[in-house]
Order: C-alpha cells, then structure tokens, then sequence
C-alpha cells in the first residue's frame, strides 16, 4: 500500500473517531439511569459537570474533524455516505442525555442542560441535513455498492435521535423550566415548550423511518451475497433511536398501538444485535475483517484485487 493511500483511509477512517464520543456519551446515559437512584447527591453533580466536560469535548471534536477533512481530503460527491455524518455524532448522543439527567438536577443546573441538549442537538441536526442534500445527490447519480449498503441506516440516526430529543425534553419542560421563562406570562412556558416540541419530535421519527424504509428496501436485492462487515453494525445503533424515539412517542399519546409496534420493534433490534455480534466474532475469528485488504477499505485500496488471508 502506497503512503498517499494509506493517509487517504486514515483520514476516510477519521469520519468513525466520532462514534468513540458517542460510546461515552451512552456510558453516561447508563450511570444516570442505574446510578443516580442508588447513590447520593455527589454522582448528581458529578454527571453534571460530566456533561459540561463532554460537550466542550465534543465540539472541538466536531470543529477539528471536519477541519481536517475538508482541508486535508477532497471527497467527490458521488462517493457521499451517510458515514460522513459520524463525525458530528458525538451530539447525536447529548440531546438524550440531556433529556435523563435534567429531571435528577435542581432547577438551577436542569434549565442550563435543557438549553444546551437543544442547542448541541440542533448543531448535530443541522449538520446533518446539510450532509443529506450531499447523499440525496449520490443516490441520484450513481450506485451503492452491496459492501456499503448497511451503511445507509446511518442516515436514520440523526432525525431519530432529535425526535427522541425533542419528545423527551417537550414531556419534561412543565416541570423543569419556570412558568414565566423566557419572560413569557400569558401561558405557562414550560406547556408552550412541550406543545411545539413533541409535534416536532414526530415530524422528525417519521422521516427517520423513511430513511429506515429506504435502506431496507435496498437489503434483499444483496442478501444472497451478505457477508459481515463492520459497517453492519449500522443495523443496530439508529435504529435503536427510532425505537427510542417511537416509545416516547406512545408514551406522550398514551397509545396502545405505538406501544405494540415499540415491542415488536424492541424484540426484532435484540434478534439483530444477537444475530451481528455472532457474526463480528466468526469475521474476526475467520480473518474477514480486521486484515488488510479484508474490509470495507478494500475498495479503497491500491491493490484490492490481491486481498490477504490470515494463515
């Protein structure tokens, strides 16, 4: 492999360091949920400043990967994935973060977390949908090949999650923002807030889902050639947002309906999650992907035609 094609992965593969933040993110999420009810008011604090810490990581994160990539790499629009959208990931996760740890905190430090789960969202939301007009146009001119089609499910993460966000925090704003913020007294603010938000929120799940429905039609035509590759893992994450995001969405409209599709939705995701860390394991242990030459960077390759085999 030449240097100039080894810099090339290194700075394609940068687009995936943001799915690390997103992993402490969830960390997080865990400590507030199973944490916060069994211990004292330190960890309250200690989440709080976590979070402050974590979203201060994450915008020099969001702002020094693009940097590099638009400085360092020219990436033509035909080759445009959803994995582009990875390195603002890291906010992907802060919108629902915000949305667990604002009810355990006094009023104080919950209004602050509130505002910045939007705001770190909207970033999130907005870079995203610039990098959907980008991947609108690659589907437009030209093919998906069967390796990079799971990763079209990366698509459904962003409108997913600031749906989640947008329902959570809408349910919660009666209780954590004051009847008068914003300087608004005609109405109480925080029923404002949630009037606006959960529509919003279900504007949003339903265009997730379309992206859900798009990448799915596009699995059969490739199932007989399936073969594990660790953009697979695509199958799990967003759509755990879109799950996230509907059983919100049943619990605000108090439907039984919604509820019944989240079970199903929920069984089938852990069948997948099952079913793909199987598979990563016999990859692995079969020399399919962690090799050079073995992976979804194959087609990047100089050489790709002569791929290497563990002995």
């Amino acid at each position: 492999m030449s240097n100039n094609t080894h810099l090339n992965l290194l700075q394609l593969g940068s687009f995936f360091f943001g799915t690390f933040w997103v992993s402490i993110a969830l960390i997080l999420y865990c400590i507030q949920s199973h944490g916060v009810p069994s211990a004292g008011p330190w960890l309250v604090k200690t989440l709080k400043v976590c979070f402050w810490l974590y979203a201060g990581c994450a915008l020099l994160v969001v702002v020094f990967q693009y940097h590099v990539i638009f400085d360092e790499e020219h990436l033509p629009v035909t080759e445009c994935m959803p994995a582009w959208i990875l390195s603002a990931y890291p906010f992907l996760a802060l919108g629902p973060l915000a949305t667990v740890l604002e009810y355990s905190q006094p009023q104080t430090s919950a209004i602050p977390i509130m505002v910045g789960g939007i705001v770190f969202q909207g970033l999130e939301w907005m870079t995203a949908f610039i990098m959907y007009t980008i991947y609108f146009t690659r589907l437009i001119n030209s093919d998906l090949s069967e390796s990079k089609r799971p990763g079209m499910y990366v698509a459904v993460g962003p409108a997913a999650y600031t749906s989640n966000t947008l329902v959570a925090l809408g349910v919660h704003a009666p209780k954590v923002l004051p009847a008068t913020f914003l300087g608004i007294t005609s109405v109480p603010t925080g029923d404002l807030w949630k009037a606006f938000a959960v529509p919003a929120g279900m504007f949003l799940w339903l265009l997730g889902f379309w992206f859900f429905a798009l990448a799915t039609m596009s699995v059969p035509w490739w199932y007989k050639k399936l073969h594990f590759m660790l953009n697979n893992w695509a199958f799990i994450f967003p759509n755990v947002g879109l799950t996230v995001a509907l059983i919100q969405i049943g619990k605000v409209l108090d439907s039984d309906g919604i509820k019944g599709v989240c079970s199903a939705m929920t069984v089938a995701l852990v069948i997948a999650c099952i079913v793909v860390a199987v598979m990563n394991v016999g990859a692995v242990w079969r020399g399919d992907v962690l090799w050079p030459g073995m992976d979804e960077d194959v087609e990047d390759m100089e050489g790709h035609g002569q791929k290497m085999r563990p002995d």
